[in-house]
């Protein structure tokens, strides 16, 4: 996985969670989609996810491998109808997410 330096961070204040292009991307119309039909919903929506997020780290046992990547470094959080995969480096305690889509729809 590339450098630390090539991945922003999720939230400035969390160096060690960060996150890619393509999962900047994605989020964005997520939200644009969501806004766009309820916009406390996508509050809603994007509070949870956070929260999610942050504390990915104290549950990274529960999450399973993801179905895309081979090897165990890539594993996937499922969440409000959404997957996100994540790329986990345990040893230097980082975390780069990777993308985010709905269930069932790879595109």
């Amino acid at each position: 996985m590339a450098s630390k330096t090539h991945f922003p961070p999720y939230y400035q204040s969390m160096k060690h969670i960060l996150s890619s292009t393509l999962f900047q991307q994605q989020l964005h119309e997520i939200m644009n989609a969501l806004e766009q039909e309820d916009s406390n919903g996508a509050k809603s929506f994007k509070l949870y996810l956070d929260t999610v997020i942050i504390n990915m780290e104290s549950k990274i046992a529960k999450y399973k491998p993801s179905v895309y990547f081979e090897g165990e470094k890539v594993k996937e959080i499922e969440n409000q109808g959404y997957i996100i995969p994540f790329y986990s480096d345990e040893t230097q305690e980082t975390y780069v997410l990777l993308g985010i889509y709905k269930k069932n729809d790879q595109s």
